[in-house]
């Protein structure tokens, strides 16, 4: 197998997700994808063997909105891929109502940042073992509209929101992702993994899809070439395995890979640390 032989990969089975599956797989890859739907698991199975038919592809079922399903993912996959190559988090939601978890959470703070949190912590080893390996954690420059960050609230934040305000909470998500990774290339220093953020920029593809109106949107925008979600998939491919970015770690790329810097606090070192051990007690039950 090549440099990059397994490779696990979120929210494959729709959107930028997809996208990158297919620009990811093939012949001598293992793409290990982690869904939630299982006849969309395996289509979207089927469809990436036949791009790629010297290719292993096979997925795992979990529901970022129940972190129990995540850890017992999480536990599988490291189980059975004792080395792991490349984790891609990608899989995202913006919701444009409040909903509540089973575990309590709201599920824009679980899908977007509890659930990678969780599963990054259970496949660590692997990506250890396998020496020179990368994550991708997708983030976005919406994280700018986050309007700062109270981690003692937002992390268990489950008030109702508006269409409209719902943004903010959307940004809160994933200004929280973006410092994730940027605190795990820390906790990563000593070894061989390591750790980035993109922002793969404006896309149509999965455009606002509980909005009534978000597929004639999408045909409109793409009619004039807006949000080629093509694009966005490059970057988190590229940063996943071109050897360009070969030792690069805890930075934040736009989907030019220029390097960005996360809005205020997101900025900052300490935060990052205190968001980070906020999040370990609170996962704690799931480990």
């Amino acid at each position: 197998m090549n440099e990059f032989s397994t490779i696990v990969l979120t929210g494959a089975t729709n959107g930028l997700g997809r996208i990158v599956a297919s620009a990811l797989v093939r012949p001598g890859v293992r793409l290990v994808l982690i869904a939630r739907n299982k006849a969309k698991a395996e289509a979207t199975r089927r469809e990436l063997l036949r791009e790629a038919p010297g290719a292993e592809v096979e997925y795992v079922l979990a529901d970022f909105a129940n972190l129990g399903t995540v850890a017992e993912a999480g536990a599988r996959i490291a189980s059975e891929h004792p080395q792991v190559n490349v984790l891609i988090n990608n899989a995202g939601i913006h919701a444009f109502e409040q909903r509540v978890t089973r575990d309590g959470f709201s599920e824009m703070v679980s899908t977007n940042y509890l659930a990678p949190w969780l599963l990054t912590a259970y496949l660590r080893p692997s990506l250890i073992a396998a020496g020179s390996s990368r994550i991708v954690t997708v983030g976005s420059e919406a994280s700018r509209r986050s309007r700062g960050l109270d981690i003692g609230l937002d992390l268990t934040d489950t008030r109702p929101f508006s269409r409209l305000g719902s943004s903010v909470v959307y940004g809160k998500t994933k200004l929280m992702a973006i410092m994730f990774s940027a605190e795990l290339a820390r906790t990563l220093a000593s070894t061989s993994v390591a750790a980035n953020s993109v922002d793969p920029g404006f896309n149509v593809t999965g455009l606002g899809r509980e909005l009534p109106f978000a597929a004639t949107l999408e045909r409109i925008l793409r009619m004039f070439r807006v949000g080629a979600p093509e694009r966005g998939a490059a970057i988190i491919a590229r940063v996943a395995t071109a050897t360009a970015f070969a030792g690069t770690t805890g930075e934040y790329f736009s989907r030019n890979a220029q390097r960005l810097s996360p809005v205020h606090p997101g900025d900052s070192g300490l935060v990052q640390r205190r968001l980070w051990m906020a999040t370990e007690r609170l996962l704690k039950q799931f480990s």
